[in-house]
C-alpha cells in the first residue's frame, strides 16, 4: 500500500507540473458544460415565419396575433402570396410560413366543413420540422377550440372531453434539466478515458516503461498507482460539474447523491481499465488518441445523449447493451430527476459491475505485453 501511494504521489505532482494538463482537466470541462447544455438541445426558439394572409378578415388577425405572441415564432414576413412565401423559404430567409386563403372567415361564420389552412415548413432538417410543425398544430387546434366556442351554443360546446396534463419530474418542460446530467457524464467520460490512456502510454514514448517493468514494482501497484489519480479527478469532475449545474442551470437534485457517486465510482473503473487497454495496444499518445476518439464517438451517438434510444433500430439496441456510457447516461437522469433508489437502477448497476471485472481484467492481463 506504501508503494502505491509513493506512485499516487508521484502521479499528482506530474500532472500539478504539466501548465498544459491542467487547463484541460479543470478549465475546459466547465466552459464545455456551459456550452453544450446551451447549444445541445431540441428546444426550438424564434422560428422565422412568414404570414400569407389573403383573406385579411377579423378572423386571420386573429389567427397571426396567435402566432405573434407565441414566444417560439418571430413573424419576420408577412405577403400576400404563397409562391413567394416558398421564395422566402428556398433562400433560407424563413422556417415555415401560414397560408391563410380567401373566405377563411366567410367559411367559419357559416359553419362550413373542410376550412383548410395551409402550413407549408422547410424540412431539410427533419427534426427542426417535425418540432416546428407541432408548434404550428398545437397554436391552430387551440384557435379551432377558441372558434368553436364562440359559435357553438353554451350547452353544446360543453358536451367535449377536458383534458389536463400534468408533467412528472420535469414539470416546466426545461430541456436543460435534461441535458445537464448527460453532459457530465460526457465530461467525466472524456476526461477520464482519454487522459488515463494517454497517461500511461507516456511511458512508452519516453522509454521509461523499461525502466519500471525491471524494479520491483509489482504490477497491480503500478497500474493502480497510475489509474487512482484520474479515479480521484474524475469524481472531483463530477462534484464540481454538478455545483455548477445547480448554480448556474438549477437542476433538481432530487435523488440520492451518494448513489450518484457509488456508480460513477464503478463506471470511472470501466473507463480507467478500458484507457490502460488501450495503451498496451498503441505506442504513441496519437495512436491513443486516434484509438480513444473512434470508442468516444460511437459511444456518444449510441448512450441516449441527445437521441432516444428506444428510436434507434433494434440491432442497434442490442449492441448498446456493451455502452457503458449508455447505462451511466440513464442513471444520472433517473437518480437526480426521478429520485429513484438502488432499487430501480439495480440491472444497471449489476451491468456496470460486470463491465468493470470485465475490462480491468482484460487490460491487467494485456498489460503483461507491454514493452
Amino acid at each position: 500500500m506504501r508503494i502505491i501511494l509513493f506512485i499516487i504521489q508521484k502521479e499528482f505532482l506530474q500532472i500539478f507540473r504539466n501548465k498544459s494538463m491542467l487547463p484541460v482537466i479543470f478549465v475546459m470541462p466547465i466552459i464545455q458544460l456551459i456550452i453544450l447544455v446551451n447549444a445541445a438541445t431540441f428546444e426550438m426558439k424564434n422560428i422565422k415565419l412568414c404570414i400569407v394572409d389573403q383573406d385579411l378578415s377579423t378572423y386571420s388577425r386573429n389567427l397571426s396575433s396567435k402566432f405573434e405572441g407565441s414566444p417560439y415564432f418571430v413573424i419576420e414576413k408577412r405577403t400576400f402570396s404563397s409562391k413567394e412565401a416558398i421564395t422566402y423559404i428556398d433562400r433560407g430567409e424563413i422556417t415555415a410560413a401560414i397560408v391563410i386563403p380567401q373566405g377563411f372567415e366567410r367559411k367559419i361564420i357559416r359553419n362550413e366543413k373542410n376550412i383548410k389552412v395551409q402550413v407549408l415548413i422547410d424540412a431539410i432538417n427533419g427534426t427542426n420540422a417535425g418540432v416546428s410543425q407541432a408548434y404550428i398544430i398545437s397554436i391552430l387546434q387551440d384557435y379551432n377550440k377558441q372558434i368553436i366556442s364562440k359559435l357553438l351554443p353554451v350547452s353544446s360546446s360543453n358536451n367535449g372531453i377536458e383534458t389536463s396534463r400534468r408533467f412528472w419530474y420535469n414539470p416546466e418542460l426545461n430541456y436543460k434539466t435534461f441535458m445537464v446530467p448527460g453532459i457530465l457524464v460526457l465530461l467525466i467520460t472524456i476526461i477520464s478515458f482519454i487522459l488515463s490512456g494517454m497517461n500511461v502510454v507516456r511511458e512508452k514514448e519516453i522509454g521509461t516503461i523499461e525502466q519500471i517493468n525491471v524494479t520491483p514494482i509489482k504490477k497491480y501497484q503500478f497500474i493502480a498507482g497510475k489509474l487512482i489519480p484520474f479515479w480521484i479527478i474524475g469524481l472531483f469532475e463530477l462534484a464540481f460539474g454538478l455545483t455548477i449545474g445547480k448554480l448556474l442551470f438549477d437542476i433538481p437534485l432530487v435523488g440520492n447523491l451518494g448513489l450518484v457517486f457509488g456508480f460513477a465510482a464503478i463506471y470511472l473503473i470501466v473507463l480507467l481499465a478500458l484507457g490502460l487497454l488501450v495503451s498496451t495496444i498503441v505506442n504513441t499518445q496519437q495512436q491513443a488518441m486516434f484509438i480513444s476518439f473512434f470508442f468516444m464517438v460511437v459511444f456518444i451517438l449510441m448512450s441516449g445523449l441527445f437521441t432516444g434510444v428506444e428510436s434507434m433500430p433494434e440491432w442497434a439496441q442490442i449492441v448498446n447493451k456493451a455502452n457503458p456510457l449508455a447505462y451511466f447516461v440513464e442513471v444520472m437522469r433517473m437518480i437526480l430527476l426521478k429520485g429513484s433508489g438502488i432499487a430501480d437502477i439495480f440491472k444497471q448497476l449489476i451491468a456496470i459491475i460486470t463491465f468493470a471485472v470485465f475490462m480491468i481484467s482484460l487490460a491487467v492481463w494485456r498489460y503483461k505485453k507491454i514493452t
